[in-house]
Formats: C-alpha cells, structure tokens, sequence
C-alpha cells in the first residue's frame, strides 16, 4: 500500500511537471491564456508546486490580473520564503498599479534576500529616479499598506480620503530631470523659462512684474510622456507636485467632488512653491452646455459645478498665484471648457508630440539601459515602431525583458536581452501595436470637418459636417490636428505598415 501511495504521488508530480513544461512553451509563444490553464492544471496535480505558481502569476501579470498574480506569489513566498524572485514581481505589479511607495519596500525585500541580484538593483534604481524618497528612513516606513496596519503609515506620505472626502494629500519631490528626456527641445527651453526659472529665481521675476505662477496645459496623444515631463519640471526646479487624480476628487454625493477641489487648492498653498498636476483635465474640467446640460441634476449637473469650483480656484490663483504651478495634461483639448483655457488659467499650451526616428532610438536605448542586453540595433527597433508613443516603447522594453527573465528562473542559467526577444514581442500585434494608430483613427472625427452627400427631397446635397472645434481652437491646436490628418491619409498608414514590416522581416 505505501510502494502504491508512493507511485501515485510520483505519477501525480510527473504529471505536474508535465503540464509546467507546456505552459512554460505556450508562454514563450505569447499564448498566455493557454499557458495559465497549463499552469493551473499543474497545480492540481501538485497543490505545493512553487514553480507552477509563480508561473501562472508572472503569466496573470502579463494578462493585467493583479489581483490573481498577488495571490500565486504570496503562495510562492510561503513554500520557498528565500526566494528573491516572487517579491520582485510584486515590486513589478506595484510600480504597474503606481504605488511606487509598495514597489520600493517589495524591490528592497529581493535585494534583502539576495544583495546580488541585479534586476533587484535595476528596478529600485528606476523607483528612486520616479520618487523622491529620504535615505534617512527605515525601509519598515515604506511598506506598502496592506504590508502593516494602515495607521502606522506616515500621513504626510499618503493621500488621506474619508467618505469621499480628501482630508490630507502628500506631496514629493522627483529625481528626473529634463536630461532624461528625450527629445522635445523647444518644449523644454520653454518650460525651464516660464516655470522652473520661477520657481528658482522669484525675486527676479518680481523684478520684471512677473506671476510667480502659472496655469499651463500639455496636450498631446495618449502615451507621448505628459506626466514624465511634469516630473522632469519637478526634478529641474527641486520643487514638490502632487498628482490631483480625478478618481479621488470627483465623489458621487453632492457637494463633495468642490470641497474636494478646494481642499488640494488650499493644501497646495500651504507648501509653495509646488507644482499641482491635473492628468485628464477634460474629464473634470469637461465643457459645460453638452449634452444634458440644460437638465437639472445629474452627471452632466454634478460637472458642471465641478469647472465652476474649479474656475473660483484658478481665479484665486490668478489674483495671488503665491509660487504655485498649476499644469493640466489631455489628450482631447477641444473637450475642456473654454472658460478653463482662458489667459491666466491654463491659457498657455504646449503640444507634446509622439517620438520621430532618432527620439525613438534614443528611447529603446534608454528603456533598456539597466537590462542585461546583448547588441541591439536601436535604428532597426525605431524603424520598426515607426507611428509608436514612449508608452509604446517602454512597454515592448518590458514585455522582451520578461523572455530572458523567465528563461533564467525555468532553466537556472541567465542570458541577456537580444534583438530576437525584441522581434518576437513587436510580432505579436495583439499586444504590442501601436496604441496611436487606433487614437489617430477614433479622434479624426472629432476634429476634422467632413463633407457627406445625403438625398434630401429626391435631390443630391452635400453637407459639411464640422468637428467639435470652433474656429479659435483651430487656431490654437494647428499643429495637433495637422498631426491627426497626416498619420490618418491612407497614404501615411500604408507608409507606416511598410515600413515597420521591412524593419522586422528584412533590415
């Protein structure tokens, strides 16, 4: 019976490994639906086979299940606690999810198990050029929330929301700075006169009866570095920002979403000079008189009083601006109400355009800086990703990396990032296209007047149909809408597909 019960368990930890193997290979071939049913069926075999499961979570990572992930490592933590591997994907997961804070205390508990490992080393490098965090402080200050009981988190470093009411938000200071920045030189001459010189030098701008501050909007497709540019503005002008999310302020119960305004406004005062940044202003700040706007209560009701409390602020602000930095960034300009857009609010405006060829060289270069690489052709890579956003590039950077990496967890030997890794993820167009093609595309009819034949009474007429731009913001946003007809002309797109096609299979 013992000899019987043996065997089954060896036929069952066969069969485990069995069904490891094939889900290791469909990973390899990005088929990762398939490659964590595999891994589940290896952990029905073996309910204790930590592999497997850290498998499936690197596999959930990739699909965006967080939550399914999190759940595998903290398995794998428990069945090999000296592993260096599961809290370093976690430290991914958290820099994914934005907790930066959470990233740091995971990166920091790999390299505690292991002080050699480099890509330990390389992440908490990347978090500390992200976030300004004090030397000084005990790595136990730095765990993420649900690390250690909520109270014992520093105040002063977390954003505190009660019933959906901001009672405290946390500012920091960025190490980037506009040499991290690729490209966009005219942007950054621009930025370093009117904002980070302010904040550098207030006497000599009171001197020249300059406002030590102002409202500035950076537009641009989705993806094109908007918030790095705030942070590299941050880092230049050694000032704090804090990050105003929209998630946080707009709140379902009447009045809230307007204290909440009021209330970052007020504490944004308080720590001058500071940069306050708005990411998706056209979702708060969105334009009165649409839709339902005429009705009473309401979503559209609710907004509407929203851009009024936000134009009480930036009125504030104007009278007194107090060496405070309010930056807004969209990717649909036309949608913000006008009142917004105004002189003295965020009258200033700076398009952030997508990366040309050498910016994106320059970027493949960047990304892959702390990876262990062997010889990539960065022209051939920016060729390939022509019409791509930095989104675009850091993500393939990321997505190539975790070939290697999971090669030396299966097979316990390292080998570097190659061009091959590169190719294999920019093949596989479900996950790796360009994020811009489909925005170009969506956005052409929001901006771009179009003439459509239609019977009216029997008869042929040609009518106009304008795009949700008035004649000002034409004006205004040339360049951009200059930008969307180019990349959406059947001349440009067929362009753009020759010549990512040539970069991979030819040169």
């Amino acid at each position: 019976m013992a000899e019987s019960a043996g065997n089954g368990e060896q036929n069952m930890s066969q069969q485990a490994k069995e069904h490891w193997k094939k889900g290791n290979a469909l990973f390899e071939a990005s088929k990762f639906e398939e490659a964590a049913e595999e891994f589940t069926e290896a952990l029905t075999a073996d309910p204790d086979y930590a592999d497997a499961y850290f498998n499936r979570a690197l596999t959930n990572r990739i699909l965006h299940k967080y939550d399914d992930a999190k759940s595998d490592l903290e398995k794998v933590m428990t069945l090999q606690p000296q592993s260096p591997d599961a809290p370093l994907l976690l430290g991914d997961i958290s820099e994914s999810s934005n907790d930066l804070i959470g990233a740091r205390y995971w990166y920091e508990k790999s390299l505690s198990i292991n002080p050699d490992y480099v890509e330990a080393k390389n992440r908490l490098e990347h978090i500390d050029s992200l976030i300004h965090i004090d030397s000084g402080r005990q790595i136990e200050q730095q765990m993420p929330a649900q690390a250690k009981p909520q109270e014992q988190v520093a105040e002063e470093d977390r954003d505190v929301i009660e019933e959906g009411q901001i009672k405290h938000i946390a500012f920091f200071k960025s190490n980037i700075k506009f040499d991290s920045v690729v490209g966009l030189d005219k942007m950054k001459k621009y930025l370093h006169d009117n904002v980070v010189l302010a904040i550098q030098q207030p006497e000599l701008f009171k001197k020249y009866g300059k406002k030590l501050g102002v409202g500035l909007l950076l537009y641009g497709p989705p993806g094109t570095g908007k918030t790095y540019v705030v942070k590299a503005i941050a880092g230049e002008a050694d000032a704090k920002f804090h990050v105003a999310r929209i998630n946080q302020i707009v709140d379902m119960y009447t009045g809230n979403t307007e204290k909440n305004l009021h209330k970052i406004f007020e504490q944004a005062r308080k720590n001058t000079p500071a940069i306050l940044f708005f990411d998706e202003l056209d979702a708060l700040g969105v334009k009165r008189g649409g839709d339902g706007g005429s009705g009473g209560g309401g979503e559209s009701s609710a907004l509407r009083l929203a851009v009024n409390q936000f134009l009480v602020e930036m009125n504030g602000l104007e009278e007194n601006p107090e060496g405070l930095f309010v930056i807004g960034a969209t990717n649909s300009p036309w949608d913000i109400d006008p009142a917004l857009k105004r002189s003295g609010r965020f009258g200033d405006s700076v398009y952030i355009a997508p990366p040309k060829y050498k910016d994106r060289k320059k970027m493949f270069e960047f990304a892959t800086r702390n990876k262990p690489r062997a010889r990539l052709s960065y022209g051939r890579l920016a060729r390939a990703t022509t019409g791509y956003s930095p989104a675009d590039i850091d993500r393939i950077c990321d997505k190539a990396a975790m070939l290697p990496l999971l090669h030396e967890y299966s097979h316990k030997a390292s080998r570097k990032l190659t061009m091959r890794d590169m190719f294999k993820v920019l093949k596989d167009k479900d996950t790796s296209g360009s994020s811009l093609d489909e925005w170009y595309s969506m956005v052409k009819k929001d901006v771009i007047s179009k003439t459509e034949t239609q019977i009216v009474e029997g008869k042929k007429q040609e009518i106009v149909k304008e795009g949700k731009l008035d004649p000002q913001e034409k004006v205004l946003y040339k360049v951009m809408i200059n930008d969307i007809k180019k990349n959406t002309s059947p001349t440009r797109i067929r362009i753009k597909r020759f010549m990512r096609w040539w970069a991979i299979h030819l040169f």
